[in-house]
């Protein structure tokens, strides 16, 4: 997560594909969906509470888990932590010791998780959560040769070797201009909030804009939550019967996007001539009550595989998990895959990023060289107070970059 934010991430008796399969899904990789009932994995040693030092499975393949388990992030931390438990539940045979690792939410404690793991014969590393503990653990990890796979939303720390399973905010950006851009609406203006999230979205934007030949006829910045000098600035482009765009992208929180649609409103702005697009923050109730939105699209995972997700982890936990606990479980479900199908090479960087890539929870998604991840996502109408799939996420992803 990192300099995003928890709140970026968005608003995920299952096994994975038999040896065969787990490159036959078409084009990608597969862990397939839930088929079979699940089976409780064994807890070496009673669990302290924060899990540190414990282990989870009786395999010969060593895998870290490192999550913070106290400290900054403990309750998402034991929601990553079930989730694991659930994908060796599930999952067939899979051959895998979890060494489960507290990092307290440091990058002290990050660095030592990881150098107990490496200490204990893991061969991979799952996790950490945050920017900074990414970091430290991939300093101990990579000089070793072995591979993590994190779950910050910062692509600063992605690296060859350093893989982000993460609702990362460029892939959505992509699609739904992508998607906008296919029904025809080529000319934006872009409203973009001055946070750290604003700015990664904005760069993306300018470059999915320029992929597809899309005009730009104006972008402007606003402080967080004080939108009104901004939107004065491109009603000329986005108001009246004739506007010079015809998408206006604005990505932003719940609390901004309110502010913002205010403001609009009080400029004349109609949604019905110039399109709102956004991304997956925009996945949330009080975004869809907001007049200024209605017909607007963005982009964000199909939420059937969270729905059942979230039915399996409540039978076995007794509780709702949160919403990356996917993300802990596809991890696992792939490392358990690669080990069976892929020998001696399981975790080998040319393993991990086949651009088929593998379907998890939440749709299929790859591993790029460089370490950010890709993943497919449904298009998404606002519509009388509700969302709607107008796009369906595909299964396969096309060519990377595209």
């Amino acid at each position: 997560m990192g300099g995003i934010g928890l709140d970026t991430f968005g608003r995920l008796v299952r096994r994975t594909w038999p040896l065969a399969g787990l490159l036959a899904l078409g084009a990608c990789g597969g862990i397939e969906s839930p088929v079979v009932a699940s089976r409780t994995v064994p807890v070496e040693a009673p669990a302290a509470p924060s899990g540190d030092g414990t282990t989870l499975g009786t395999g010969s393949v060593k895998v870290a888990l490192i999550l913070p388990l106290s400290g900054p992030g403990a309750a998402v931390g034991a929601g990553l932590r079930n989730a694991a438990i659930l994908a060796l539940d599930e999952s067939q045979s899979p051959d895998l010791k979890l060494l489960v690792k507290d990092d307290r939410g440091t990058p002290d404690g990050a660095r030592e998780a990881a150098a107990a793991a490496l200490a204990e014969g893991a061969e991979l590393v799952i996790g950490p959560l945050f920017a900074a503990t990414v970091q430290s653990a991939a300093a101990t990890a990579r000089p070793a040769g072995k591979p993590v796979i994190a779950f910050s939303t910062d692509a600063g720390v992605a690296a060859r070797g350093v893989y982000l399973l993460s609702f990362l905010p460029q892939p959505e950006v992509d699609r739904v201009i992508d998607e906008t851009t296919a029904a025809g609406r080529r000319s934006f203006v872009a409203l973009i909030p001055e946070t750290t999230y604003g700015s990664v979205v904005e760069a993306q934007f300018r470059e999915a804009a320029a992929r597809r030949g899309a005009r730009v006829v104006a972008i402007e910045r606003y402080p967080a939550g004080n939108p009104a000098a901004a939107v004065a600035r491109i009603a000329p482009f986005v108001t009246g019967a004739a506007p010079q765009a015809d998408a206006l992208f604005l990505p932003d929180t719940p609390e901004g996007l309110s502010a913002a649609g205010a403001a609009l409103a009080r400029a004349g702005f109609n949604p019905a001539r110039v399109k709102p697009v956004g991304t997956a923050v925009w996945n949330d109730p009080r975004v869809f009550a907001l007049p200024a939105f209605q017909g607007g699209w963005f982009a964000a995972a199909d939420p059937a595989g969270f729905t059942g997700f979230g039915q399996r982890y409540r039978a076995r936990f007794g509780t709702d998990p949160v919403r990356v606990a996917t993300l802990a479980y596809d991890a696992v479900s792939l490392a358990a895959a690669l080990n069976r199908q892929y020998g001696s090479q399981r975790f080998a960087d040319t393993t991990l990023t086949n651009p088929s890539g593998f379907a998890g929870i939440d749709g299929t998604f790859r591993f790029r060289p460089e370490g950010t991840s890709e993943r497919t996502l449904a298009v998404f109408e606002i519509r009388a107070g509700g969302a709607t799939i107008v796009r369906p996420a595909s299964r396969a992803l096309g060519p990377s970059g595209t």
